[in-house]
């Protein structure tokens, strides 16, 4: 517990340190220009894909033509916006994921490993290949389960349980095997991640906890998140980026310690073996 608290606030305060913030600025770019390409050329096309979905459907079809009867034709409109816009959440806290682990976790642990462990020897047990096959594994198994949890979260208990469980479990396994990589042998690693699974599972909960403090933007915003959709959507890029920059240093001053004191207990355990023989 004392070593989930101290990488707690350790983690924090590198997320003041300027040259993190000047790397968040990358990822930022990069998914702010994915996603503003998608809705400068499919905006329109999504809108009408999902109006035709929800004119499919008779109840929905019903309501919304009661809201044209009743001069609401405007909020029909937003709806339909709305929608769109929940859609592409999850793909932006996915790639914001995906574009810290690849342009700003490399960073983050050389610099946490420079300050505080720099004579921790590099095992290097995990290939930039690896954590690429990895990482998008883990979010193509964490997509399957949000798609297939959606209809769950029309319950009110499930919705505050089910997307930071599943955020959570893919924190884990993301940044537990790519703070570990260069650092860890592979027995290592596996070791570390089967001996912490749990902490490292309840700090996974808590980063998918704070990962949904972005999507308030949209609550807070209400319908005017459609009319400000290009830079409600910058800002929860950004914030997820920093949220997921958090986890990564979080992540790894918990599992370097974890290694250093693993790695220092070693002769120890040895001694005690030679003299029990």
């Amino acid at each position: 517990m004392q070593g989930l608290v101290d990488s707690f606030w350790r983690a924090a305060a590198y997320c003041l340190h300027p040259r993190v913030i000047g790397l968040s600025l990358l990822p930022l770019v990069i998914a702010g220009g994915l996603v503003f390409g998608f809705m400068f050329f499919f905006w329109e096309a999504a809108n009408a894909s999902v109006r035709a979905t929800l004119e499919s459907w008779h109840l929905i079809d019903s309501l919304l033509k009661w809201l044209g009867n009743h001069d609401m034709e405007s909020f029909r409109s937003t709806l339909t916006g709305m929608l769109v816009l929940a859609g592409v959440l999850p793909v932006v806290i996915l790639l914001s994921l995906l574009l810290v682990a690849l342009l700003m976790t490399p960073a983050i642990v050389r610099l946490v490993a420079q300050r505080r462990f720099p004579l921790l020897e590099k095992k290097r047990g995990g290939t930039l290949l690896q954590s690429v096959a990895a990482s998008l594994g883990a979010t193509l198994i964490a997509l399957v389960l949000i798609i297939l949890s959606m209809p769950l979260w029309l319950i009110p208990p499930l919705v505050m349980v089910l997307p930071p469980l599943i955020w959570g479990w893919l924190t884990y396994r993301v940044f537990g095997f790519d703070v570990l990589a260069d650092h860890a042998s592979a027995e290592e690693r596996r070791a570390l991640l089967k001996e912490h699974r749990i902490p490292m599972l309840a700090m996974g909960v808590v980063c998918g906890y704070l990962g949904a403090v972005p999507s308030l933007i949209w609550a807070v915003v209400g319908v005017t998140a459609i009319i400000l959709a290009p830079f409600v959507v910058l800002l929860a890029i950004w914030l997820y980026t920093l949220v997921f920059a958090f986890s990564t240093a979080w992540f790894t001053h918990y599992a370097l310690a974890a290694l250093q004191a693993r790695r220092a207990a070693e002769p120890v355990a040895e001694s005690a073996v030679l003299l029990e023989n």
